[in-house]
């Protein structure tokens, strides 16, 4: 199933809100589609998958990806559910959001793709790369790059730096200090739903 690239009210209307996705709250309260309004009692397997769609769209990840970083999680010691969500907020995509260097995911990662950002002095168009304690995160030394960020930080997508990381707005560059805790996961979710979910089948 390849990345999601429609309509992303539609996905905020069905889910909730998601920080990531999108900065624009939908006009109507209740889900898209001809029986949106309709009040239907939901199975515990469709609690657990709009839990997980949750996840996927608001990081930008792929079903495949997603997997990935469960099975990771799973071999991991402490709490399956939080290292899931530690490793997605830990993308270069989503460091580059937390930042403020860009207003959404989807719009870090394009930052990140067409090579405005740099890992410890390179370039580096990989948005999936996992970024670690110590990681130098900047903005490529251009016009076009800087103009880019500096007009993205008057309106960044959230308000608040979360405590794992550093940004110096001068500088236009920052810096990884952890790994995030969960307090300062912007999305709300049940973490424990989507292993609940992927119990079954990964």
């Amino acid at each position: 199933m390849s990345r999601y690239r429609g309509p992303r009210l539609r996905i905020a209307r069905r889910l909730g809100d998601l920080p990531g996705l999108t900065r624009k709250s939908p006009k109507r309260a209740y889900p898209p589609g001809q029986h949106g309004q309709e009040r239907k009692k939901r199975s515990e397997y469709a609690i657990r998958l709009e839990e997980k769609q949750k996840l996927r769209f608001n990081y930008g990840v792929t079903e495949r990806q997603l997997l990935r970083y469960v099975r990771k999680a799973r071999r991991a010691s402490g709490s399956t559910g939080t290292t899931i969500l530690q490793l997605l907020e830990m993308r270069l995509d989503n460091t580059v959001f937390r930042m403020g260097m860009a207003p959404t995911i989807p719009a870090a990662r394009q930052l990140v793709n067409h090579g405005h950002v740099t890992v410890n002095g390179k370039v580096l168009d990989i948005p999936s790369y996992n970024c670690r304690p110590g990681d130098v995160i900047a903005v490529r030394d251009r016009d076009a790059s800087r103009k880019l960020v500096e007009a993205n930080l008057q309106y960044p997508g959230l308000a608040n730096l979360p405590s794992h990381l550093e940004f110096d707005k001068s500088k236009l560059q920052g810096k990884v200090n952890g790994v995030i805790d969960r307090e300062w996961i912007a999305l709300k979710i049940n973490e424990l739903l989507v292993v609940e979910y992927y119990s079954r089948q990964a």
